[in-house]
């Protein structure tokens, strides 16, 4: 599905001065800490990430000091990289990050986000609810994870704010690496989710904000919730 206004992050880095190899080997190993692929606590050497990611060495290596940087990885000198472990705290204080990033966001959206970009979305959303009303398909619901990913990463490029999409990008990829499991979307959770998107997307598309960021705050804060091991 082709959005408007979405040139996202991976585009624009291809249109930037960053070595092309060096952001490729970036983005496979994003990939698999969003995955769980790579698992808190985990040590990996720059040759088992060569293996993951089919990158070269020379790339890996040089994507290593920004994914450091940037808190997804630690040297552990004489052992390898470490794939840092989070506790609860940082948990609550992302998902705090993350609901006032994306309600600010909402009244952007309002401004420059097109009425054909959220009905693409909300299209999107009923077809695939339809689906899996008819049937639990787990790779539909592996394929609707990352659409649910994709969107909240739209509503927040809104703002047109490149600093705050990246604070955006990372504390998302730490969020799933701590709590993966309990909050990806499978088979038996993915129509509440979708419901949730669409009350938020239809309040969008219907102009009423303080609509939408109380929809956009309840999928949160069940998400939150679910985070920390509660039940809904």
């Amino acid at each position: 599905m082709a959005h408007a206004n979405e040139l996202n992050r991976r585009t624009l880095t291809r249109l930037s001065s960053n070595p092309p190899l060096r952001q490729a080997a970036y983005d496979r190993i994003e990939d698999l800490l969003n995955e769980g692929e790579l698992k808190p606590g985990q040590v990996v050497s720059q040759r088992e990430l060569v293996e993951k990611t089919g990158a070269t060495l020379a790339a890996v290596r040089e994507a290593i000091p920004r994914l450091e940087a940037e808190g997804l990885l630690q040297t552990l000198p004489k052992r390898g990289l470490m794939v840092p472990s989070l506790d609860v705290a940082f948990v609550r204080d992302a998902y705090q990050m993350r609901s006032m990033i994306e309600t600010s966001a909402v009244s952007y959206a309002l401004k420059f986000l097109t009425s054909a970009e959220i009905d693409a979305w909300i299209a999107e959303h009923r077809e695939t609810h339809e689906r899996l009303a008819r049937e639990a398909d787990p790779d539909l619901a592996n394929r609707f994870q990352r659409l649910d990913w994709k969107m909240h990463a739209w509503l927040v490029g809104a703002m047109g704010n490149a600093l705050i999409d990246n604070v955006y990008r990372v504390t998302a990829i730490k969020i799933r690496m701590v709590v993966q499991s309990r909050i990806r979307v499978t088979p038996s959770n993915a129509l509440r989710v979708i419901g949730e998107h669409l009350a938020f997307l239809e309040a969008l598309r219907d102009g009423r904000e303080a609509d939408a960021i109380a929809a956009l705050k309840e999928h949160i804060d069940n998400s939150l919730t679910l985070a920390l091991g509660s039940n809904l």
